[in-house]
């Protein structure tokens, strides 16, 4: 799998831009997996993803823009650090992938999670760094639960208590909540908790558990799938990208080079550059 780059003026119209990120290093040898984007201090995008290595093992790996005055970041350079991030004890090399946005707690650290699983308790492992470049794992995950397999591609924003209003993804005060989505690899649905998150602690609590059943709440009830918000800071809004998956087998997706289109949607959550970016993974064309 390669990252795909799209650029457009109003996220409906789209022009196709050169791969942003494809297989090159031994940390990303077999494939260039799904990830997220930051925004750190100066405007700069930093690019965190999963990276299938030479052994068939996923670790986390960074990259930044290569020239950051270039209106559309075209070439993209993998951190030199790479992989930043392997399998915890206990996780298999198979089960470890999907890293967030990364939000800023009010100390100034960084926080990211990434999805993972033992035993077939689905995680939620949570890593803290200062520079952006060296993580540490925080002892307890940021949220788990027992028998609801593996997580992948999850997503951890805060939500306004009295406001349908999007919110910046760092904010951590009395008036939000926060939403925590798990994507479920068991049965391929979205599902999300709404809870509690102290930034003193490192901890989440949610109003009610995920437990891995179907009365869990869920994001759709189609084909939306690996979904992912961002917020858009002009419009004080949060946008919902998904993935609406195909039935084709995957001798056709291989054929066409293509699998799944991508949907998106304006979050209704009531409970800064002139482009925008799109960067999607989709499969190397052989």
């Amino acid at each position: 799998m390669v990252w795909a780059h799209s650029v457009s003026h109003d996220m409906i119209h789209w022009v196709d831009l050169d791969l942003a990120l494809s297989p090159t290093e031994q940390f990303d040898m077999r494939s260039c997996w799904s990830g997220s984007i930051t925004i750190l201090p100066g405007n700069i995008p930093v690019i965190l993803y999963t990276g299938i290595d030479s052994n068939g093992v996923q670790v986390q790996n960074l990259a930044f823009p290569k020239n950051i005055s270039d209106p559309f970041l075209e070439q993209w350079e993998k951190s030199p650090r790479n992989p930043i991030m392997t399998p915890p004890q206990g996780v298999a090399g198979d089960s470890f992938r999907d890293p967030t946005t990364a939000w800023q707690d009010p100390d100034g650290k960084w926080n990211v999670i990434v999805g993972g699983l033992i035993n077939n308790e689905g995680i939620a492992f949570l890593y803290q760094s200062e520079d952006f470049v060296t993580w540490t794992k925080v002892e307890h995950p940021l949220y788990s639960s027992p028998g609801t397999g593996m997580w992948e591609c999850l997503d951890f924003f805060p939500v306004f208590v009295n406001s349908s209003n999007g919110v910046d993804t760092s904010v951590v005060n009395p008036s939000v909540k926060h939403v925590l989505k798990i994507s479920s690899f068991s049965n391929l649905h979205d599902y999300y908790v709404l809870g509690t998150y102290a930034p003193e602690t490192s901890k989440y609590v949610p109003d009610t558990e995920y437990t891995g059943k179907s009365t869990d709440l869920r994001y759709d009830y189609g084909k939306l799938y690996a979904s992912k918000t961002f917020f858009d800071k002009p419009k004080s809004r949060r946008i919902l990208w998904g993935w609406a998956n195909e039935s084709d087998t995957m001798e056709d997706d291989i054929a066409k080079g293509w699998a799944g289109v991508q949907v998106s949607s304006e979050a209704d959550l009531s409970y800064p550059y002139c482009y925008w970016y799109l960067l999607g993974f989709n499969l190397a064309s052989s």
